[in-house]
């Protein structure tokens, strides 16, 4: 019997802070609240409102509500281009804790400078095994590579 080495990823506040962000978009989405032309302003009402209002009644942190609003504001963008990307996928057959990693991890790449792509895309590999399916990390992997590798044009 072989042994496998199991590498942990360090989980940090900024960790802490993206899966806030996403646990804030997945229940926007399973709300409804993404849709339809003021899916942004809701959005934003609710990462507002779960800033301080949570299940775990702590209040937000700061980065969670920083990419919150900026998913928010770029929430069709960043819905056009997971869509271009994504193969033989609509955007409504990711899984929705799938949609909400990359929602934030599409942010990160294409509307934040202060996080490097690969950072962005390691993240939200973590998300995925924390959160999702097994299958989820090597799939968002591939589509937020891409993404990361044509971020410049998609600026």
């Amino acid at each position: 019997m072989s042994e496998q080495r199991v590498t942990k990823h360090k989980v940090t506040a900024r960790t802490k802070a993206r899966r806030r962000a996403v646990e804030v978009l997945y229940e926007a989405d399973q709300r409804g609240e993404l849709n339809g032309p003021k899916a942004g302003q809701a959005l934003e009402a609710l990462a507002n409102e779960r800033a301080v209002n949570s299940a775990n009644h702590t209040v937000a942190p700061e980065y969670a509500r920083l990419a919150l609003k900026g998913v928010a504001q770029h929430l069709r963008d960043i819905d056009q281009i997971l869509q271009t990307y994504t193969q033989e996928w609509s955007l409504e057959r990711m899984p929705a804790v799938d949609r909400a990693i990359a929602r934030l991890s599409v942010w990160e790449i294409v509307y934040n400078d202060e996080v490097d792509p690969p950072v962005s895309v390691d993240e939200a590999m973590t998300l995925a095994r924390m959160l999702s399916t097994d299958e989820s990390p090597r799939f968002l992997n591939g589509l937020l590579g891409r993404i990361a590798d044509l971020a410049p044009t998609l600026k």
